[in-house]
């Protein structure tokens, strides 16, 4: 099992590194893809994806594209605009065909534009910005690098339960362990292409303790559905949601604090 889970998450970070490196319509098109795979898992999970694809189920991925090429056009003016589209044709799937879906499928359903689609979204938005090719990093750099750091504090020293019921082996001292690795993190790698020190270590400290926010929800929504993984893409480590659970909160955090904290 470890063997299998360290060469697939080999290859995901090869694959990462390709796409966001290209940027582009490379790393669009990617994140689009990964998106729509990230909803269906979303959406057999909260009971929206059936044996087999429905009208609501469907009507969800295309606000997902909407969405996804109005933010390619420009995110600032036609990214609400597009949230606000995806919705109404949901709901609109919903009174048309009523009784046939329940409200609490539809907002599952547009839960999944926003989670899912909206929130990785911003991997290419970052991407985007000018020195986008370097603090694009920083999504990755502070989120799996505070689950690495968290991990290892916690192994050596952790006692105290951060959230008992929902994650036992998560410890307090583990979370400032990760916390405070990512920040370092974000001062080798300023130091490394000569960035702005005490920001880059702000933004990841920040980015880090949002990270185990987007761990801990991934997992709440799993224990209330009553499933061990999303899926099984990749092996050794579960489905799209699995391994991306703490970037998808990641990634819109810092485009904004990238934008109010380095002023671009």
């Amino acid at each position: 099992m470890f063997k299998t889970r360290l060469l697939s998450g080999i290859l995901l970070v090869a694959v990462a590194l390709l796409t966001i490196m290209s940027g582009g319509y490379v790393l669009f098109f990617t994140l689009l893809g990964v998106s729509v795979i990230g909803m269906q898992e979303l959406y057999k999970a909260m009971k929206v994806r059936g044996d087999g694809f429905n009208i609501l189920e469907i009507t969800g991925y295309l606000g997902a594209v909407i969405y996804y090429v109005a933010a390619m056009l420009n995110f600032e003016r036609y990214g609400m605009m597009a949230l606000l589209t995806a919705l109404i044709l949901l709901m609109f799937v919903y009174v048309f065909t009523y009784p046939k879906y329940q409200a609490g499928q539809v907002m599952a359903a547009f839960f999944g534009v926003v989670y899912v689609a909206c929130m990785l979204s911003f991997i290419y938005l970052t991407r985007n910005l000018p020195d986008g090719k370097f603090i694009v990093w920083l999504i990755f750099l502070c989120s799996w690098g505070c689950d690495t750091c968290a991990y290892c504090v916690g192994m050596l020293i952790g006692k105290h339960k951060m959230a008992p019921v929902l994650s036992p082996k998560k410890s307090v001292e583990g979370a400032v362990g990760g916390v405070a690795g990512a920040a370092l993190l974000g001062v080798a790698y300023a130091a490394a292409i000569h960035g702005p020190m005490l920001e880059y270590a702000l933004i990841c400290a920040i980015g880090a303790l949002i990270s185990m926010v987007g761990d801990l929800a991934a997992s709440a929504i799993k224990r209330n559905q009553g499933i061990k993984d999303y899926g099984k893409l990749i092996p050794g480590h579960g489905g799209i949601l699995d391994r991306f659970d703490s970037v998808i909160f990641t990634a819109p955090i810092i485009y904004f604090l990238a934008k109010t904290l380095l002023g671009i």
